[in-house]
């Protein structure tokens, strides 16, 4: 306990002694870049784990013939709406901006050798994860009742054009200071959103609703009378963990 107690003295006493270098270090700046790429990336893999929570919420409340296709589906759709981002969406939604939407940066590439670079490459992955979230609140909606390849296809529709053109409005002067006039037009109009309630949430929740329209209910959902009939899902365990992440 003595050695533990003098151990943790001792690492407190050498962060004190190190602050006045660092406040004189010309490398201050640098620092605060770093600290601000270490946070962001932590924000990103945990919103990347809601992908997992999605997957486990959709699987839980389907039956077990169908749990491989959403898996499948929620693995793809961050995979193929990745690279839409990649090479289209964040262009669309960070370049410099036409008034309606970016128009440069596409197949965005980053100088990872600079600390700009760096920071461009962070706040690109940290933004690709939010387009996989909005894509991915489809799944739940047509579970059960949608063609693969057409949700794949929706996938990379919407990550490279939906989402990133909505974002645009509302986020593109984040990155970019020549948009601080010409872009982001919701945003110049006083419209906030911090995390991404509307941005993410509220355009994926609008597609999902659009996509449940067109298909309809599931094979059996509805008795020929109108009655609603009960599909249980195979696991209320995997959706209760889904539900919690």
């Amino acid at each position: 306990m003595k050695t533990r107690r003098t151990l943790i003295y001792g690492v407190a006493l050498t962060l004190l002694g190190a602050l006045p270098a660092l406040a004189e270090s010309p490398s201050t700046d640098h620092l605060k870049i770093s600290v601000d790429t270490v946070w962001t990336l932590i924000a990103a893999f945990l919103v990347f784990f809601m992908q997992a929570g999605f997957a486990m919420v959709e699987t839980g409340f389907t039956r077990a013939k169908n749990a491989g296709n959403i898996m499948m589906k929620n693995l793809l759709d961050f995979s193929m709406g990745g690279f839409a981002y990649w090479a289209i969406g964040f262009g669309l939604m960070f370049g410099v901006s036409n008034g309606f939407t970016g128009w440069t940066n596409f197949f965005a590439d980053f100088d990872n050798s600079t600390i700009d670079g760096q920071w461009g490459f962070t706040f690109w992955l940290f933004q690709v994860v939010f387009a996989a979230t909005a894509a991915t609140i489809v799944s739940g909606a047509m579970a059960e009742r949608t063609k693969f390849s057409a949700y794949i296809a929706y996938s990379f529709l919407i990550s490279l054009f939906v989402y990133p053109v909505f974002g645009h409005w509302a986020w593109g002067n984040l990155l970019n200071s020549d948009n601080a006039n010409s872009g982001a037009w919701l945003a110049h109009r006083g419209f906030i959103d911090f995390a991404g309630s509307t941005v993410v949430h509220s355009v994926g929740g609008w597609a999902a609703l659009a996509g449940a329209i067109i298909v309809g209910p599931r094979l059996g959902k509805y008795t020929k009378d109108g009655k609603v009939r009960v599909i249980p899902g195979h696991s209320m365990t995997l959706a209760a963990l889904g539900v919690f992440i």
